[in-house]
């Protein structure tokens, strides 16, 4: 072995031994100011969260509209949805400490007394019967 090789796998072999102690060392505690900068930063993302969901609600919305009206008047919902909630303008954290206004609304129940997992009626057919829709209703095929 030539005298440089040997130098390169020492220098490989201390490096390897040195990235533990250089892992494992511990950052320091965040400065107050830091730590508030971070929290801002939740409070922000978490905001923004909202409004993309209210602006997804009311995409939804739009599409259904769209849908029921293309369907004809007759076609209705099969469930009632509770209106978009607005998250309103942004509050920051220092501003956000105060406590909130609530207003007395009711909440509207949970998906499980609103029917929303459950269909609209039983099945008084199988879905993969091979008769007409007419058939089915008691009435004559054209």
């Amino acid at each position: 072995m030539s005298r440089l090789s040997t130098l390169g796998a020492a220098l490989v072999v201390g490096a390897c031994a040195a990235f533990p102690l250089a892992v494992g060392a511990k950052l320091p505690a965040p400065t107050p100011e830091a730590k508030a900068k971070a929290d801002e930063a939740k409070n922000k993302a978490a905001w923004t969260d909202k409004v993309a969901a209210y602006q997804l609600c009311q995409s939804q919305d739009r599409v259904a509209a769209h849908y029921l009206k293309a369907a004809g008047k007759g076609a209705k919902s099969a469930t009632a949805m509770p209106p978009c909630a607005d998250p309103g303008a942004y509050v920051p954290l220092a501003a956000a400490s105060a406590p909130p206004v609530v207003a007395a609304a009711s909440a509207p129940p949970p998906l499980e007394q609103a029917g929303a997992h459950s269909p609209p009626k039983t099945a008084a057919t199988p879905y993969n019967t091979k008769a007409t829709d007419a058939e089915q209703k008691g009435l004559v095929k054209k």
